[in-house]
């Protein structure tokens, strides 16, 4: 029987582990322990790979908007959906910047927040993206 945990320590020390995407020696995309990516080799990851690491960037991001807002836990959970799909792509900082969006948001007004949320250069850069969000933050209701 293989000892998983002997060729684990055994393939770290030969590959090294990368956190984050590397060319390797021939110049292909990599990741990790020696996880060619790259499409051109036939590298990739598999769709249950995919979303494992969205889960874990899902709650990664929850608990940073959790530590970094104080009126997080008082917002409902399909606003907090929104508020997470925004720090997905601007990152919990990026969400910070919104300040007037923020105020409205310790105080319950969801109309004001959604207001906030369109006048932005976010909502300039990815219209349709920050118009679904703002919708669903106006109203309460994902879609």
């Amino acid at each position: 029987m293989i000892d998983e945990g002997a060729i684990t320590r055994r393939l770290i020390l030969d590959e090294g582990e990368v956190l984050h995407v590397y060319w390797d020696s021939l110049g292909f995309a990599t990741l990790g322990v020696g996880r060619l990516v790259d499409e051109r080799k036939g590298g990739g990851i598999t769709q249950d790979e995919s979303r494992y690491m969205l889960r874990n960037d899902i709650h990664r991001k929850i608990s940073e908007c959790d530590a970094r807002f104080e009126w997080w836990p008082l917002v409902d959970s399909v606003r907090q959906q929104v508020l997470i799909c925004m720090a997905f792509q601007l990152g919990v900082e990026g969400v910070t910047g919104f300040h007037d969006m923020c105020a409205a948001l310790a105080r319950g007004d969801y109309v004001r927040a959604s207001i906030e949320m369109l006048n932005s250069t976010w909502a300039r850069q990815t219209p349709a993206r920050a118009q679904r969000m703002a919708k669903i933050m106006h109203s309460g209701v994902w879609e």
